[in-house]
């Protein structure tokens, strides 16, 4: 995600200077999150879409990095990127987590210790006083299976078992991704990344899971 800081200190600074503060959610995820590939990723990202669909209410931050992962060993853990630091700095009421689909590289997957420092993600956003409320995001499916190195047999058959189980051990909510987009690989043009129709229908399935 290409934020700015000037941008994102705006966003800092509304929160902190409303008298009645607005619910905030933070889009914790990877590129599909950020809007990779999009010709505007500012505008049709789908957290920016759910931004717009819950109105002024609500602050919807896209906190999603490029080419991140859960893993703490891989090519680039979500816990060393500044999107990281900045689920804190933002006080949020709402995190979603959309992680899974870069830890199925086969240079970064390793079963055990995604669920260990998936488990470490969600324990760490608890600490977030008052405590936000957590939805896990299944990834959208793999529809190539070589493209970017992502390998969606490892994410159907293991990153989407780990999660369900992490949201039953932690009694916290699934947002089904993966199903809402089988048969869809036309929103999907390279394979893993939805276009813009196909953030707008995440963020569609993702608003409606929060009512």
């Amino acid at each position: 995600m290409r934020n700015t800081l000037s941008g994102f200190a705006i966003v800092v600074l509304f929160l902190s200077s409303c008298t009645s503060k607005p619910t905030v959610m933070a889009c914790v995820g990877d590129s599909i999150t950020a809007g990779a590939r999009h010709k505007k990723e500012s505008a049709t990202a789908y957290p920016k879409v759910i931004d717009n669909l819950l109105g002024a209410d609500y602050v919807v931050v896209n906190l999603g990095r490029s080419g991140a992962t859960a893993l703490k060993k891989s090519n680039l853990p979500y816990w060393n990127c500044k999107e990281f630091s900045n689920v804190f700095a933002v006080q949020p009421d709402i995190i979603t987590i959309k992680l899974g689909t870069n830890d199925s590289k086969p240079k970064n997957w390793n079963a055990t210790g995604f669920k260990e420092n998936y488990q470490s993600l969600i324990d760490t956003f608890q600490t977030i006083t008052p405590k936000p409320k957590i939805y896990l995001c299944l990834p959208v499916p793999v529809f190539e299976h070589s493209q970017f190195s992502i390998d969606g047999d490892v994410v159907k058959h293991e990153v989407i078992p780990i999660i369900k189980s992490l949201a039953r051990e932690n009694n916290l909510p699934i947002i089904n991704l993966y199903e809402s987009f089988l048969g869809k690989g036309n929103l999907v043009p390279d394979g893993v990344h939805p276009a813009e129709e196909g953030a707008a229908l995440m963020a569609e399935i993702i608003t409606k899971e929060l009512n």
